[in-house]
């Protein structure tokens, strides 16, 4: 059972979907630590629900990025994770954060990279007329959603959705492949090797597995 530390910045849907997962089987892995960058979050409440060690560590208590992130790896280390997933986690790492859990950190970004990389994923897909739309989940590298992509969901464009539109469909596709990727690493079918990400020995292409 591997041990998995989930870093959130808000509501948790992602880190609830993980959790589920991890209680049913599907993931041979166990949540045993949330933390956020902010409190009185919803992700907090859930993990407290389901028994889950908590933690708040504020950015706004440090004055730079990099001693922030050296307290965090200080706090996420105590946990002693074999991985670490971003689930919300709304801040931009250092190299050397990075750099730490080099093939064990994943991060799940809601659009098809390398389209939109960074905030506002949702608006920008309908400002460009985008068709199709989706999320990615990929490896965390210095490069901010710059790590090689291992699955990506895609979802339709209708001429009549706002962003929210878009964030729900998309939400409902995050919740089904996060944890399916989180289970590939936990048990070693996953890997970021130095030519990228591979799956069972295969390397995955620029837009990750299951795409032509």
């Amino acid at each position: 059972m591997k041990r998995i530390v989930v870093l959130i910045s808000g509501s948790g849907t992602n880190m609830q979907a993980i959790v589920d997962a991890c209680a049913a089987k599907r993931i041979d892995g166990e949540v045993v630590a949330v933390i956020s960058n902010k409190a009185e979050v919803g992700g907090l409440s859930k993990a407290e629900k389901a028994g889950i060690a908590t933690a708040v560590l504020s950015h706004k208590d440090f004055d730079t990025r990099e001693a922030y992130d050296a307290e965090l790896q200080q706090l996420v280390d105590s946990f002693s994770p074999d991985v670490v997933v971003l689930a919300g986690f709304m801040r931009i790492l250092t190299a050397d954060f990075t750099a730490h859990y080099h093939g064990r950190m994943l991060n799940i970004h809601p659009s098809l990279l390398p389209k939109y990389r960074g905030v506002n994923t949702h608006q920008r897909a309908l400002d460009n007329g985008d068709k199709e739309h989706g999320v990615s989940v990929h490896f965390v590298t210095e490069e901010l959603d710059g790590g090689p992509v291992i699955l990506q969901a895609v979802v339709p464009v209708f001429e009549e959705d706002t962003a929210d539109d878009l964030q729900q469909r998309v939400h409902a596709q995050e919740h089904r492949i996060y944890p399916l990727v989180v289970q590939w690493l936990c048990t070693g079918r996953l890997q970021l090797t130095e030519k990228g990400a591979e799956l069972d020995g295969a390397l995955l292409g620029p837009q990750g597995y299951a795409v032509d």
